[in-house]
């Protein structure tokens, strides 16, 4: 049987060749596709519809773009990439000399055998992006210039995936669904977050995970202006994105920078002996400068490898499913699933018998230690909790407090629990 990481990297081929943008039929077809993984509750949100300071554009859709020489060969063509089309360009069908030609088409002198990703989503515009050495390789004359494409009213789609927890609170999973054909600039985020929610899904987590696959900017917008009313339930969150290169893992906090996600990245990651880079907060990025806007303050950190422009690839036709590994895919989401389960397990508890020291032997919980390798560091944490449950300190508090390891106290903490020294 494939592994997880093998599995991840086949939906991340699945969905590369797509021409996925911030509205359309392409986002639709890529949920159509995750939602054979995870059922997923489609939403759509009319053109004109106004969300916090933003308006819902109007719907784009293409079918077919090529820039043709006198003979009529296609010298660009959409067809062979979803990148070589302008996001977002109006309709053209013109023959234009090669001159008047250059002024719409986006190269990468410096990286001439790539072709750059851009967009004009919120400009009428129209262009083609190719690869600089076959703009050297084109001749003076006339060209046949056509984008088959429409710019009408329509929708923003955007999906969820909720698994219930035993408290309403929420964790929101957030990962962007807007780019064409880059695999580790979404969809390798949309992998890990598709298969961390499938792995959720099997188990009976404390809190409520709520997965968002949205697109960029407007769509984590129409997401917030649509939950405005419930926002307070989410209580914690992480973006995914970049997550499937070969660079080590990034965790970007969140606006606040002491958000409890964001104690747990940090411990989890510095436990792992993972190689990493914790950095502060930005207002530029993913999403999560959504999340974290002082409007909202939410507690939503960022996951990712290479961060975005950290890589030449990014944002190129070099970004393909050949930049991204199903070990770096996999190595990503154990992150996820290691930091979801100390966020799961974060109590606060109270010692019920807090004068001195409880005798520990009587209670048969050294007895319970006979024959671990790591007696002397599960004693040490049954001490711990039972020095710092005073209700105010959390199990997170206990492991970076003793540098004891989280799932090591929590065990210690379920233990005394069972013994009746400790209540939460």
């Amino acid at each position: 049987m494939a592994s997880a990481g093998e599995r991840m990297h086949t939906l991340v081929e699945r969905l590369y060749p797509l021409c996925r943008s911030i509205t359309g039929d392409g986002v639709r077809a890529t949920l159509e596709i995750v939602g054979e993984y995870v059922p997923l509750q489609v939403h759509e949100v009319a053109t004109g519809t106004q969300v916090l300071d933003w308006t819902v554009p109007q719907e784009w859709n293409i079918r077919d773009a090529y820039i043709a020489d006198a003979a009529g060969n296609r010298v660009v063509d959409f067809a062979a990439s979803s990148l070589h089309v302008l996001g977002y360009s109006v309709p053209v069908s013109r023959t234009m000399p090669l001159a008047e030609l250059r002024t719409h088409l986006h190269t990468l002198p410096d990286q001439p055998d790539w072709v750059p990703y851009r967009t004009s989503y919120y400009k009428p515009e129209w262009g083609f992006c190719l690869a600089q050495a076959t703009l050297d390789a084109l001749a003076d004359g006339e060209y046949e210039v056509r984008i088959d494409s429409t710019l009408a009213d329509g929708h923003l789609t955007y999906a969820e995936h909720v698994i219930p927890g035993q408290v309403p609170d929420e964790v929101i999973v957030s990962c962007h669904v807007c780019h064409p054909s880059l695999a580790n600039d979404n969809l390798a985020g949309i992998a890990v977050a598709t298969f961390l929610a499938k792995a959720l899904a099997e188990q009976t987590p404390y809190y409520t995970y709520r997965f968002i696959y949205a697109p960029g900017t407007i769509g984590a917008i129409t997401w917030l202006a649509r939950n405005a009313e419930r926002i307070d339930l989410v209580k914690h969150g992480l973006v995914l994105a970049c997550a499937g290169d070969s660079g080590q893992l990034t965790y970007k906090q969140s606006r606040r920078g002491d958000a409890e996600i964001d104690r747990v990245m940090r411990h989890v990651l510095l436990a792992s002996e993972r190689p990493h880079r914790v950095t502060g907060f930005t207002p530029y990025g993913y999403d999560e400068r959504q999340y974290c806007s002082p409007g909202f303050d939410l507690g939503v950190g960022s996951l990712s490898r290479t961060p975005y422009a950290g890589y030449a690839e990014y944002h190129t036709s070099a970004d393909n499913p050949g930049f991204v590994s199903p070990e770096a895919m996999a190595d990503t989401l154990a992150v996820c699933r290691e930091a979801f389960a100390v966020l799961d397990g974060n109590r606060r508890f109270v010692n019920l018998s807090p004068y001195g020291e409880p005798q520990l032997g009587r209670r048969g919980l050294y007895d319970s230690l006979g024959g671990r390798s790591d007696a002397k560091q599960a004693q040490m944490a049954m001490l711990w909790v039972l020095s710092l449950s005073d209700g105010e300190h959390s199990l997170l508090d206990v492991a970076e407090r003793s540098g004891l390891p989280f799932d090591t106290v929590a065990v210690a903490a379920d233990a005394l629990r069972g013994a009746g020294l400790i209540k939460a």
